[in-house]
């Protein structure tokens, strides 16, 4: 199985290399938001229950990271469908290959692409916008590995649904759907203070606010183990059921 895995984890990374292109459209959504929210939001009057101390910029950066994962994520499921249709899975059910074997390579592969869009993102900002955390150099690259952790276990939540729905455009739909209100309703761009007092309790059961305040608190040294704890758990929860139902759907008759 192992190597089942390398070979088709090679695949989806060849098909990367010839088709760079994957990668510059996926940095679209994270840099256009880094840049709209650092440049729109970052001249206006902070709150009260803004952090002392910390620029917009500081604050939102942590933000753009579990964006960027989120939406990698969403390109897990979409690389499945898209195995489903080109005809790969039924030659692949001709062959003594485990159904998993193509899902984990899809994810690893993924991880791949979310590590080199993350890497591309931070190097922007630390250039083009004076990014410095307070963490250091240290504390950003664990802060990026919390993000890569969460895109590899949210991809198999959307790896389960593509081996369900079977199509893009429901995907798409769902991606949409779930990701845009999950952002917003959470600490990503304004404290959960400032919120509506309703938008504020969704936003503390809000999985991805614990994604966003751990990665925070490491990039900027600030208070919140507890938080990387709980999104660690979250985060591990999700991809163990998101494996289990992925086999199932994948097992489905084509």
């Amino acid at each position: 199985m192992f190597t089942q895995v390398r070979v088709l984890t090679g695949r989806s990374l060849r098909a990367l290399v010839t088709d760079p292109g994957v990668i510059l459209f996926g940095l679209f959504q994270p840099v256009i938001i880094l840049f709209m929210l650092t440049q729109v939001f970052s001249g206006m009057g902070r709150s009260a229950h803004f952090p002392e101390g910390i620029s917009y910029l500081d604050y939102v950066m942590p933000a753009v990271l579990v964006d960027n994962a989120v939406q990698s994520a969403i390109q897990s499921g979409i690389g499945v469908v898209d195995d489903l249709k080109n005809g790969m899975v039924a030659r692949l059910r001709c062959l003594p290959v485990h159904p998993s074997s193509l899902l984990i390579a899809r994810s690893l592969a993924n991880l791949v692409r979310a590590t080199i869009q993350i890497v591309i993102v931070i190097v922007l900002a630390v250039t083009v916008l004076g990014y410095s955390p307070a963490g250091g150099p240290g504390k950003l690259v664990a802060s990026a590995g919390l993000a890569l952790f969460i895109t590899w276990t949210l991809g198999w939540a959307f790896i389960a649904a593509a081996t369900w729905l079977r199509r893009a455009e429901p995907m798409q739909n769902l991606a949409v759907i779930a990701i845009l209100p999950l952002m917003f309703a959470s600490s990503a761009y304004v404290p959960i203070d400032d919120l509506p007092a309703w938008l504020g309790a969704v936003a503390q059961a809000n999985p991805l606010t614990y994604a966003i305040d751990a990665t925070r608190s490491l990039a900027l040294d600030m208070p919140g183990t507890g938080s990387g704890l709980i999104a660690v758990l979250i985060s591990s929860v999700i991809a163990v059921v998101g494996g289990v139902l992925a086999v199932v759907g994948f097992r489905r008759p084509l």
